[in-house]
């Protein structure tokens, strides 16, 4: 009885087939592109308004230069169709942009929740699919 229990966590399940690359010299599909950066903009002007206490329009160097990373990184996506940052196979932020875009996420996400804006939340897995 235990033996069979034990050799069904033996079996190796496949890992995720990582998804197809895209040709080289085609770029990226502008609508996703431009969906996906909308997206992070609304995400990390509220991190920004929420942490280093900006308000309007402007952004502060430091949020500037996270959002100016993660359009170079999103343009040079080598899958297509793009998949979600944190489910793709190679990740192309590096540490301390990765670590500082989770911070992101995970706060503004939680303002978007608490303030029933799920319809932001809805977009951004919806753009991810795209």
């Amino acid at each position: 009885m235990w033996t069979d229990i034990i050799q069904k966590f033996r079996i190796s399940h496949p890992s995720p087939s990582k998804p197809p690359l895209r040709p080289k010299g085609r770029p990226v599909d502008s609508r996703v592109v431009e969906k996906n950066l909308f997206i992070l903009k609304k995400f990390i002007h509220v991190y920004c308004r929420g942490h280093h206490g900006r308000r309007g329009r402007e952004l502060c160097v430091e949020c500037l230069d996270l959002l100016n990373y993660a359009r170079t990184r999103v343009e040079k996506c080598p899958y297509d169709p793009k998949p979600k940052c944190k489910e793709c196979p190679t990740h192309c932020y590096k540490p301390d942009y990765r670590q500082r875009m989770k911070a992101v996420m995970r706060y503004s996400g939680m303002y978007y929740v608490k303030r029933g804006r799920i319809d932001w939340l809805i977009r951004y897995f919806l753009a991810q699919s795209v």
